[in-house]
């Protein structure tokens, strides 16, 4: 399958020094900076910012902390589980990002805060998913124009609308939340095309985008009232859960 997300040339230099070998003294080798006492070598801590910095890392626009990633994956796992923080690694799609740990038996500190995402970026994130799960059966990349989301949000305009502006910017507002949300990535050429992140996939699966969809069929058809807001998991790095 096509995906210009995925970089499969990318691999970790032959001369970069594992982080077993980095953790075996218990002491800092590095010398980053002044007083350091890390214990991780400068690209694996630099996974590890990124991770949580967030949304996500994937083989294409982090090609060279992906390969780390997959290298130092347990330690990565160990330092984040420090934070009761979990890493997601799809190594198919080539894509990782941190998700909070549910533990019911402890008082966990909560590190990522609840963001909102509003009716109508939610129907957008379902027209994004289904691009996604169409262009993977095809084998294609799942590619969107602004033109391309501004059409599916308008089937939710109210009709005759006595405030257009105000549904306009909406609209503006949803495609940016997306694009904040690093679900799309701009494409070169400045005709406003944009790739859907293979993220997605694992960010809402296909049970929970099933039923949405079904909500958002039959509000189409008078049948069923908009449901409530969807709450993602957020924090600096506005990253996301359902």
């Amino acid at each position: 399958m096509s995906n210009s997300w995925i970089d499969r040339t990318d691999s970790v230099p032959a001369s970069a020094p594992s982080v077993e070998g980095f953790l075996e003294g218990g002491a800092s080798v590095n010398d980053t900076f002044a007083g350091d006492t890390g214990q991780l070598p400068l690209e694996t801590r630099r996974v590890l910012v990124q991770l949580l910095l967030g949304p996500s890392i994937d083989a294409t626009r982090q090609r060279h902390l992906w390969p780390v990633l997959l290298r130092d994956e347990a330690v990565l796992r160990s330092r984040l589980h420090d934070l009761f923080l979990e890493m997601v690694v799809d190594t198919e799609q080539q894509v990782a990002f941190t998700r909070q740990v549910v533990a019911e038996d402890v008082d966990a500190p909560i590190l990522l805060r609840k963001a909102h995402l509003t009716f109508l970026e939610t129907a957008l994130v379902l027209f994004l998913r289904q691009r996604l799960t169409q262009a993977d059966a095809a084998g294609d990349r799942a590619v969107v124009s602004y033109e391309d989301m501004q059409i599916n949000l308008g089937v939710f305009e109210r009709v005759a609308n006595p405030d257009q502006a105000r549904f306009g910017k909406q609209v503006v507002g949803a495609i940016e939340k997306v694009k904040k949300l690093s679900l799309v990535r701009l494409l070169p050429g400045g005709q406003q095309r944009f790739e859907v992140s293979p993220t997605l996939k694992l960010l809402f699966p296909a049970e929970a985008i099933q039923a949405l969809t079904h909500t958002y069929q039959a509000l189409l058809k008078g049948g069923a009232q908009a449901p409530a807001i969807v709450d993602v998991e957020d924090d600096e790095q506005e990253g996301i859960q359902p």
